[in-house]
């Protein structure tokens, strides 16, 4: 029995899952983070790794060890209409909600807006342009079994190649020093301030919850490589996101350096899809917006597909009386392209919010399940632990939403109670409640002294 992969299929796969993972917010956060963090950049990327790589990567791990058939059993361990509804809601939120039509609008932003002339042209070329975009995903969606080769073996590659050009040509010939930019005033109270602004900044990738639902088409490729024992899937499982994390890691660091040194001659730009096209632009010239729009779309392009497959068989298989797979697929392109013509700008306002209550959520998930042996994957711990997080995490969606509505009467004195909790002011509100969820759950295991549950 096949017990481990050859490099060259460690490879393939690690491809394929970096190839899933780096999409639009992966593309245009990094640039912008950069540009405002300036000569503090360097604690904002370590912040921006851990919960744009680390974590991640630990969501894929997490599922090959505790050995889960996907996210839906392992979230039920909480319970079984939870894991319903924080399936469901983890996946249309890397689905149709945010993730996918932002890869479309990120995109048109950043390769195509820029070019034009008139910029009252964008209103209806983005309907164009979009409709094409999810055309293409659609045809290489309803090919699920093609993933390995569509991703990892063709779009990906050539992703790497268009995006090298332009960092080895920015490192080449840098803007300007790191340490002649003025950090902006969120990254300018020191490490501790430009670290964990940049923790919070990596929860904008989604890549988080991308890796609870990628976990699954990672170990469904390794079988299919004939790696077939539960130990040793975890095994390469881990080893192939190691391979493509790291190369996630190292592209998140030079974006971000040349991000920063750009800021030395040019203002912080609106959103990182300007960032990235004044940085092109600069160094390419009127070729840099063509260099840039294949970079955004084959980034964006290979991530749609991984994102619309992999939640067409999710709610295939939670549905099982529902609509087959290719409904699914066809249904999820649709809606993702008619919240795409909304624009950049508010798919991400509107994202966020959602991103702060999920987050946490998924974090303590992560971890619960990596350490689950340690008490036998009791379900009174998991309950205490996502009960705790869950009421707190609340506070941090409210005070995140757009538009000034956490100004609003009701809205105000939610928002005044969440300040109350620690580290509330950093987006962090939750850390200590689910700290305490922890030993409430650890003391009621030993009190009660229940049957463990099976791993």
């Amino acid at each position: 029995m096949k017990k481990r992969l050859s490099f060259s299929e460690t490879m393939a796969v690690g491809s394929m899952l970096f190839g899933l993972f780096f999409g639009a917010g992966n593309l245009i956060f990094p640039a912008l983070m950069g540009q405002k963090a300036g000569a503090n950049v360097w604690p904002a990327i370590v912040g921006f790794l851990i919960t744009g790589v680390g974590i991640p990567l630990l969501g894929v791990a997490s599922m090959g060890m505790s050995r889960s058939d996907g996210l839906m059993q392992m979230s039920s361990r909480v319970g079984r209409k939870y894991g319903m509804f924080f399936t469901c809601a983890l996946y249309l939120t890397i689905g149709p909600f945010f993730a996918i039509p932002r890869c479309a609008s990120t995109s048109f932003s950043v390769g195509i807006q820029p070019m034009l002339h008139h910029p009252e042209d964008g209103t209806w070329l983005i309907w164009i342009f979009s409709l094409l975009f999810f055309g293409a995903v659609l045809w290489f969606s309803l090919k699920p079994g093609k993933i390995l080769t569509w991703v990892g073996k063709i779009l990906t590659p050539l992703f790497l190649a268009s995006i090298a050009l332009l960092i080895v040509r920015a490192l080449i010939s840098p803007i300007d020093s790191i340490s002649n930019v003025v950090p902006q005033p969120e990254y300018a109270t020191g490490t501790t301030g430009a670290f964990f602004k940049g923790f919070i900044e990596g929860y904008g990738t989604m890549d988080a919850l991308a890796s609870l639902a990628f976990g699954i088409v990672v170990i469904t490729a390794i079988r299919g490589l004939g790696v077939t024992e539960p130990a040793a899937i975890a095994g390469n499982t881990l080893r192939s996101g190691i391979f493509g994390c790291l190369i996630m890691a190292l592209i998140y660091m030079m974006l971000a350096i040349i991000g920063a040194q750009s800021h030395g001659q040019y203002p912080v730009s609106v959103d990182g899809g300007a960032a990235l096209n004044l940085i092109a632009t600069h160094y390419f010239k009127g070729a840099g917006g063509i260099v840039l729009a294949v970079i955004a779309t084959l980034a964006c392009l290979k991530t749609a597909v991984g994102l619309v497959t992999s939640c067409g068989e999710m709610f295939s298989q939670i549905f099982p009386k529902g609509p087959a797979y290719r409904v699914w697929a066809i249904v999820f392109c649709v809606v993702s392209f008619l919240i795409s013509t909304m624009g950049l700008s508010a798919i991400t306002a509107w994202s966020l919010p959602v991103l702060m209550f999920l987050y946490p959520l998924a974090i303590t998930l992560i971890l619960l399940a990596l350490f689950g042996k340690l008490f036998h994957h009791n379900r009174v711990i998991y309950i205490s632990v996502t009960a705790c997080t869950l009421v707190t995490a609340l506070f941090d969606l409210v005070q995140s939403l757009p538009y000034g509505l956490p100004e609003k009467p009701v809205l105000r004195n939610i928002v005044e109670v969440g300040n109350l909790l620690p580290f509330s002011e950093l987006g962090l509100s939750w850390v200590c409640p689910a700290a305490v969820g922890l030993v409430i759950g650890v003391v009621l295991h030993l009190v009660c002294r229940k049957k463990p549950e099976a791993a």
